[in-house]
């Protein structure tokens, strides 16, 4: 840990590298992910059904796509599960809105995919079975986007109110520089929006603000004694003087995300996934991102400062 006693790592001038790579990699993957469909939404979102079956022996998926097409053409079928000598299998059904108008019972789709596998003698055992009617989907999903968008408003005015305007600007655009890399990094991984996953992303935001939160607490006090120093010194700084917290915080915390991730099962998977792309990337964020964006904006907006003064010109 010699490397982080008394740091004197020069972020502040790689700021513009970072801005770029950053801008380069969400501008790249929110472009992919729109003209491929965006981020698919899991069945907590868009309704239907989704059964996990378990089979004697192994069976190809390919078989198991065969034996359901006259059930559904929009079906997924994938490998579920990690553990040695047991071959499941999660197959997806999209929500038939013609059969829910008609007030079909929608435990239907799990009934006819357990007896188009029988019938195609792969007599499968049903581990579990998961369904959401269209209404239900349709509340999870705008109750999802508004718990978001509250979160990052309770936060740009609690930075604002705690130190200036320019940091809390600095620290929501760090947050959805982190929310956006991670939802590409989804896509990449073929993960769907689940709930699950709205609640790492939950996570990843309070995560990173509280990481930034700690840099900006040393600016303001390094900002009381270093009155003559351009703003770029003093923030510097601050980032050098609390890296080994940072760091040593983000590592503690990755390695419990990556056990889970390994070890915490297919429900936990997508969720242990989230995390660990916002850990990565909150404090690359809290380094590089949220501090320049507070820099750049202080140039160009003298505010009065925390101590009272107004801020001072800083040299590039």
């Amino acid at each position: 840990m010699q490397i982080f006693h008394n740091a004197n790592y020069n972020f502040i001038k790689w700021r513009w590298h970072a801005l770029i790579v950053s801008m380069v990699i969400i501008w790249g993957g929110v472009g992919a992910m729109f003209f491929r469909g965006g981020l698919p939404m899991g069945i907590d979102f868009t309704g239907g059904t989704v059964v996990v079956v378990e089979f004697k022996q192994a069976t190809p998926e390919d078989a198991v796509r065969k034996a359901l097409d006259p059930v559904s053409t929009d079906k997924v079928v994938q490998a579920y599960g990690r553990e040695t000598g047991k071959h499941q299998v999660m197959i997806r059904l999209p929500l038939d809105t013609s059969q829910v108008e008609q007030g079909a019972n929608i435990e239907e789709g799990a009934r006819k995919i357990e007896a188009a596998l029988n019938a195609a003698n792969l007599n499968p055992t049903i581990i579990s079975k998961e369904i959401v009617g269209p209404q239900v989907g349709k509340d999870l999903q705008s109750k999802g986007l508004w718990a978001t968008l509250t979160a990052l408003g309770g936060i740009l005015i609690y930075v604002a109110f705690r130190f200036r305007l320019t940091f809390a600007i600095g620290a929501i655009v760090a947050t959805f520089h982190d929310i956006l890399i991670t939802l590409v990094f989804l896509w990449a991984f073929h993960y769907d929006m689940s709930l699950n996953i709205i609640a790492a992303i939950l996570t990843i935001a309070g995560y990173s603000v509280n990481d930034t939160i700690v840099v900006f607490d040393r600016v303001r006090e390094n900002l009381r004694t270093m009155r003559r120093e351009p703003l770029d010194e003093v923030v510097n700084k601050s980032v050098n003087q609390t890296l080994g917290r940072t760091v040593i915080t983000s590592g503690t915390t990755f390695l419990a995300v990556f056990a889970l991730y390994l070890w915490g099962g297919e429900v936990l998977r997508g969720f242990a996934f989230t995390m660990l792309i916002g850990i990565i990337t909150g404090t690359y964020s809290t380094v590089f991102i949220a501090a320049s964006i507070a820099i750049i904006l202080s140039r160009r907006t003298p505010t009065q400062g925390p101590a009272g003064a107004k801020a001072r010109p800083v040299r590039a």
